[in-house]
């Protein structure tokens, strides 16, 4: 095959080089240590562009979201309420705190958690600790309804925004909204920094509690001192250098993927077996994929193709009530999250794709479609 891969989503560096000026400047100071002054900057700089007042840089999305359920006070057999449709590092981090997920279905205005089985989960479980919501695909969830129940009922909201940095709900960017929020700076987001993670709150306490949680919990001693339960979660000034460079174009890249659920929506959208992930009025989604349903053709069929054309397309995310793992959770809804599933596909939506990488893919589906 001679045809060039398209990618879904693929590391993306800025043509400045932002990213090895950083990298070189940790070299050039033998600042190669887990900490330096990239990581202490990285920290300030993305949570001056979201419009927070304190971020904790560590080395995984996943990471991040553990912290923000001990940040939340969440111990073992406490029940979390978490949304089904999202990938399994949503889950995870409740159970490693040996608490209790009970799996939220979501709706189809917004492909994510649904506000109306939020309230019936928390009417069954109302000394539920958290809510962990999740900003599918770039989508933001229905904040202000969200937030409406979980004040309520008094429980913590946490923002998983992993695939959510610079959308914005009601011009407000997502992450910021509850209590915690965290980012996720995967290879395949929309900035990477390789492998990486932020946790972000208003609380200037809570995240410095993060931060002594994510360096082994040693206490300020000159021998090795250490008190509590500790993680080696920190950041390292590498890769926190690599961050540094790609928050300076993260502006350019939400532009270059808008720009690609653009033409895929014109070169698409007349066909009605298509559907296309919702855009409400009050979310400006990053975009970071693109996403659409299929009428009478299965998603299996249509990744199969591509495939064969040398390009890359994923299903949408497996719910989270639907894996072996999880079977005896319990969930709240009804089949939204499964017949997203059953035909919803991922496009690519590399930055990095043309025109002509873009007429490849919707063409490719035309023919599979027979149109």
């Amino acid at each position: 095959m001679n045809k060039k891969r398209i990618l879904l989503s693929s590391p993306h560096m800025s043509e400045q080089g932002y990213e090895q000026e950083f990298v070189k400047e940790a070299f050039d100071t033998n600042w190669i240590a887990p900490l330096g002054a990239n990581v202490d900057k990285f920290e300030d700089e993305l949570a001056k562009f979201v419009g927070i007042k304190h971020a904790a840089a560590l080395s995984s999305g996943t990471s991040a979201l553990h912290l923000a359920l001990k940040a939340a006070d969440v111990k073992r057999d406490d029940i979390v309420l978490c949304q089904s449709l999202t990938f399994s590092a949503t889950v995870n981090p409740i159970l490693y705190e040996g608490a209790i997920p009970v799996l939220i279905d979501s709706d189809f205005d917004t492909w994510n958690m649904s506000p109306i089985y939020l309230r019936a989960a928390l009417e069954k479980y109302p000394h539920a600790k958290a809510v962990v919501v999740v900003h599918l695909y770039g989508l933001s969830a229905d904040l202000e309804a969200i937030l409406s129940v979980c004040n309520e009922f008094g429980v913590t909201l946490i923002e998983d925004a992993a695939e959510s940095l610079g959308t914005t709900y009601k011009g407000k960017y997502t992450g910021t909204f509850g209590k915690y929020g965290i980012y996720s700076f995967n290879g395949n987001k929309i900035i990477t920094t390789s492998g990486g993670g932020m946790l972000i709150s208003n609380d200037e306490d809570k995240i410095e509690k993060a931060r002594f949680w994510s360096t082994q919990s040693r206490e300020k001693a000159r021998h090795y001192e250490h008190k509590e339960l500790g993680y080696n979660y920190r950041m390292s000034n590498i890769v926190a250098g690599i961050g540094r460079g790609q928050l300076k174009v993260l502006n350019d890249r939400i532009k270059k993927k808008n720009s690609i659920y653009n033409f895929y929506k014109s070169e698409l959208d007349n066909i009605d077996e298509i559907g296309f992930m919702p855009n409400n009025v009050w979310n400006e989604p990053n975009f970071w994929l693109s996403v659409i349903t299929l009428e009478n053709t299965t998603p299996d069929k249509l990744i199969d193709f591509l495939e064969k054309e040398n390009i890359e397309a994923r299903p949408v995310w497996k719910p989270m009530h639907l894996q072996p793992f999880l079977q005896g959770y319990d969930y709240i809804g009804e089949k939204v999250a499964e017949q997203l599933y059953q035909t919803g596909v991922c496009l690519p939506s590399d930055s990095k794709m043309n025109n002509e990488d873009l007429l490849r893919v919707t063409n490719a589906i035309k023919k599979v479609l027979s149109i």
